[in-house]
């Protein structure tokens, strides 16, 4: 739970660090613009609040792992929702709007999550999990996001380096498999999740791994 905080802290600050030309600047999300990343960060932290106030009686079904669905489609952003997305995040028209939105309500989900009993089950997408695990398995959508929202950003901050770390190892788990020791957990993650393409070089380190590869989380 402190490492989701510490994720989630980072990543809002990096959004609220940034200089309004960013917000027009392409993202690591495919069809998005940095502005449409800050849109959909706003509407995680709506989940985020949706779900630790939503209980849930019956047994945990997934945990920070298996919470992850892959899939075998990259997104392009015409999914409905992901349209939905860039209109929603064009109607803001000024970056601080923007950025006034995902601090308000970030702010609420990072208290939020705080506060929550790590051991209370909540549900959410059709399943149980405990507190502890769905905010785990957050970490690894901040971390992603982090790596997203800097695409194109070489100057804004990293994502932390204990994220990250932890990131790589709920991939590795997904994967069912490690990645090569060479690889930063930064290259890891996206080459993993198909944010970049891997090399002839990493392809070849990557050895029967490379044909799991991408993983498309959802």
């Amino acid at each position: 739970m402190r490492l989701f905080s510490r994720s989630w802290s980072a990543l809002r600050t990096a959004v609220a660090d940034l200089p309004d030309e960013a917000f027009a600047r392409p993202s690591g999300c495919a069809g998005w613009l940095v502005r449409d990343l800050v849109c959909h960060l706003i509407i995680d932290a709506q989940d985020v609040l949706i779900t630790l106030a939503t209980p849930a009686e019956t047994e945990p079904t997934r945990d920070a792992v298996t919470y992850w669905e892959v899939t075998a489609t990259s997104p392009t952003g015409d999914d409905p929702l992901d349209a939905l997305t860039v209109r929603l995040a064009a109607a803001y028209q000024e970056p601080w709007l923007l950025k006034f939105h995902l601090d308000d309500l970030g702010s609420a989900a990072g208290r939020a999550a705080e506060l929550a009993d790590p051991d209370l089950r909540v549900g959410t997408r059709d399943q149980v999990l405990t507190v502890a695990d769905y905010l785990s398995a957050y970490v690894l959508e901040w971390t992603l996001h982090h790596l997203d929202l800097i695409a194109h950003l070489p100057d804004a901050p990293r994502p932390p380096a204990e994220g990250l770390a932890r990131s790589r190892e709920m991939l590795e788990t997904i994967a069912g498999a490690a990645f090569p020791s060479s690889f930063s957990n930064e290259d890891a993650l996206l080459i993993g999740t198909g944010r970049r393409p891997m090399t002839d070089a990493e392809r070849a380190e990557l050895g029967e791994l490379a044909a799991k590869l991408p993983l498309i989380l959802g």
